[in-house]
């Protein structure tokens, strides 16, 4: 018997600490909040020259980084003195009078939009048979999923998905997966972890991998486990999961990276790390008509600002643009990198979900309202969010791949928003994959 659980349809992202609800109203707080980001650490990027050790003793940091990003100048330093903040040693860094710190930021935390206030916000169910309506359910004519698959399933397409993990025994993955990796216990097995009864996120990941399976059937999945066991990670994580996923045996000349990364994630708070890791994995600047920006996809870059893709055109970045329900800038979605594609949630009544946020630099709307998918354990729940929304637009991305073999990352979103059908809405295009593999437009 399906058990159903009803929540209000706004949610609070408890990481960012940047809103709070008072009555309804949603009121912006600006100054960073101690639970916004991992204790004792600070993430720096150095100018060319600068050299790590003086910097570190100049601004109480350990000498040896807790890590490097590559062999890029961007550390995860400890910070000595534990009743020193973070952000405003960062700021401190960021003001060198040497010039010698190009960014330097908290390394803030990051949690699935649908995690946070009182349950599985937005609407949950939890069934532990079959699959019951999951190939068939609402929105499949909406966006003309059969006529798409009709004309190309998405062989030979690898899609990351970096989330809670993937429970790789669920049928409907079956002979779906390959290899990934879990950056939280650092091992090969990125399985799920915790239980539905304790854990609000549990199954997060699971339920993202089969709405790609839905839309992508022929694609495979290379799942990545990058929040633990409360739905939390980190930006550092973050930034080593995309390069993982693009490159997992670290050998550039190896055909096995990631074609599309999908991230049912998100904070409030924009960091420079994830907006140059973001574009490293796209192959593009930050700003698709920016003359400025460094354009990849010819393989040259800027010294050390290289991308990390091993395909030529880079890999297409899908970010779910969170649940706030107003127009809060939720990142890596709001980056604004070319090649990457920030989605908000529709409705049954194919207009904006109540609970989406919303704004100009939120592209496209994707079914995330009642949707159904593999939960742990064998059976099927229904969840609503942006992070529903998202998994359906990177196996769209897919299908587009597949039909256009050529295509750059930029060029893959510029296909899906290009499109998109025109709906009334705060955000007018919703998907239309038919569309997008070259049937006609409706």
């Amino acid at each position: 018997m399906t058990r159903r659980i009803h929540t209000r349809s706004f949610s609070l992202l408890a990481v960012t600490g940047t809103l709070l609800w008072l009555g309804g109203l949603a009121i912006t707080v600006r100054a960073v909040q101690a639970n916004e980001y991992v204790p004792g650490e600070v993430v720096i990027k150095l100018s060319p020259g600068a050299v790590l050790s003086e910097v570190a003793a100049d601004y109480g940091l350990a000498q040896t980084p807790l890590d490097q990003f590559g062999s890029r100048p961007i550390y995860r330093m400890r910070i000595l003195n534990p009743a020193v903040a973070p952000p405003q040693l960062a700021e401190a860094l960021v003001n060198d009078q040497r010039n010698r710190v190009i960014y330097a930021e908290p390394n803030f935390l990051a949690e699935p939009p649908e995690s946070g206030g009182e349950s599985w916000a937005g609407g949950e169910s939890w069934a532990g048979g079959g699959s019951g309506g999951y190939a068939n359910q609402w929105f499949r004519n909406t966006i003309r999923l059969t006529e798409a698959l009709n004309a190309t399933r998405g062989g030979g397409i690898r899609i990351a998905v970096l989330d809670t993990g993937v429970d790789a025994s669920h049928p409907a993955l079956s002979g779906r997966l390959l290899g990934g990796f879990d950056f939280v216990d650092f091992d090969h097995d990125p399985s799920e972890v915790g239980s539905h009864a304790q854990n609000l996120t549990y199954g997060h990941g699971t339920h993202v991998a089969g709405l790609v399976v839905l839309v992508a059937p022929d694609a495979r999945i290379i799942p990545v486990r990058v929040l633990d066991v409360n739905g939390r990670g980190n930006i550092w994580v973050l930034a080593e999961a995309l390069a993982y996923a693009v490159n997992p045996d670290g050998n550039p000349f190896t055909d096995d990276g990631a074609h599309v990364i999908n991230m049912s994630l998100g904070t409030a708070r924009r960091t420079d790390l994830l907006a140059e890791i973001v574009a490293a994995v796209t192959c593009r600047g930050n700003d698709a008509d920016d003359d400025d920006d460094e354009d990849c996809d010819d393989g040259s870059c800027a010294a050390g600002e290289g991308c990390l893709a091993s395909r030529q055109g880079g890999a297409v970045v899908i970010a779910s643009a969170g649940n706030t329900g107003n127009n809060t800038r939720i990142y890596p979605a709001a980056e604004g990198v070319a090649g990457s594609l920030a989605v908000g949630a529709s409705n049954m009544s194919d207009t904006l979900a109540a609970f989406s946020t919303r704004g100009p630099w939120v592209r496209v709307l994707a079914p995330g309202e009642g949707i159904l998918s593999s939960v742990p354990g064998g059976g099927t729940g229904v969840w609503s969010g942006t992070s529903m929304a998202a998994p359906l637009v990177a196996g769209q991305a897919a299908l587009v791949l597949t039909k256009n073999q050529g295509m750059s990352a930029a060029q893959v979103v510029e296909r899906i928003v290009a499109t998109a059908k025109t709906v009334i809405a705060p955000v007018p295009r919703r998907i239309d994959p038919a569309a997008a593999v070259g049937l006609p437009r409706q």
